[in-house]
C-alpha cells in the first residue's frame, strides 16, 4: 500500500464520482480507492471509502474477499440479514449505527424510512489492516501518522482545518474528506474545529509487510 503522493489531500465532496453499485442495485459517491487489489476492472483497489445512496430494500453487493464496515449517515437507518436468515437481522439506526461484516456474504437490505446514506469502508484484509472511529471534534485533535500508514477523516457534521503538515491550513466543510500520510518519516497533523469525524486508519497488513 502506497501512502498518498502528498502529506495531506483534500478531497471535497462536490468531487466525489458517482458510480454503480457492482450488482447494479444502487448508486455510490465513491471518496476514493487505493491499491490494487487484483478485483474486476473498476474494483482493482486495496481500499475504498465511499458514501452509498439506498433508496429501496435489496441486496447489497457480494465481493469476496473483502471486508466492509458501513455507518449510518442519514435517514431512518436499515435492517440487514446474512445468508438468507429471516429470523436474525442487524441493524443500522440513527444516530450513526454501524456494522462491520464480510462483503462475500449475502446481505439483504431493509429500509425503516424511504432512504438512507452510508459511510463504506471496503479494504482487503490480505493486503491492509484498518480500524475506523466515530469520534466528536471539538476544537484540536492530533492525529500522528507513521511511514507506510494512511489516515482518512470524513466530517460527518461541521467545519475543520488541518495543519501541521502543508503550507496553508485545509479547510474542509461538512462531507468532505482529507487523507493524511507521513511520507518516510511520522507525521504530526492537526484538525481543529467543531462537528464529528469518522477516523479510518489503513496500514499494510501483517503478511503483506
Amino acid at each position: 500500500m502506497q501512502p498518498p503522493a502528498a502529506h495531506a489531500r483534500h478531497l471535497p465532496a462536490n468531487e466525489y464520482r458517482r458510480v454503480r453499485w457492482h450488482n447494479g442495485g444502487g448508486w455510490t459517491r465513491e471518496i476514493h480507492a487505493e491499491g490494487r487489489g487484483g478485483g474486476a476492472p473498476g474494483e482493482d483497489w486495496d481500499w475504498r471509502l465511499s458514501i452509498a445512496e439506498i433508496t429501496a430494500d435489496g441486496d447489497f453487493s457480494r465481493l469476496a474477499g473483502v471486508e466492509r464496515e458501513q455507518v449510518l449517515l442519514s435517514g431512518d437507518g436499515l435492517q440487514l440479514r446474512f445468508d438468507g436468515n429471516e429470523s436474525g437481522a442487524h441493524a443500522l439506526l440513527p444516530p450513526h449505527g454501524r456494522l462491520r461484516f464480510s462483503g462475500g456474504r449475502a446481505a439483504h437490505c431493509k429500509l425503516v424510512g424511504m432512504r438512507a446514506e452510508v459511510f463504506n469502508l471496503m479494504w482487503r484484509p490480505q493486503a491492509v489492516a484498518a480500524q475506523l472511529w466515530h469520534r466528536p471534534l471539538v476544537g484540536a485533535m492530533v492525529v500522528f501518522v507513521d511511514p507506510g500508514t494512511c489516515w482518512a477523516a470524513y466530517l460527518v457534521a461541521g467545519q475543520a482545518t488541518v495543519s501541521g503538515s502543508v503550507a496553508s491550513p485545509l479547510r474542509l466543510a461538512m462531507g468532505d474528506t482529507v487523507l493524511l500520510g507521513a511520507g518516510a518519516q511520522r507525521c504530526r497533523h492537526v484538525l481543529d474545529g467543531g462537528g464529528e469525524v469518522l477516523l479510518v486508519r489503513l496500514e499494510p497488513a501483517a503478511d503483506a509487510q
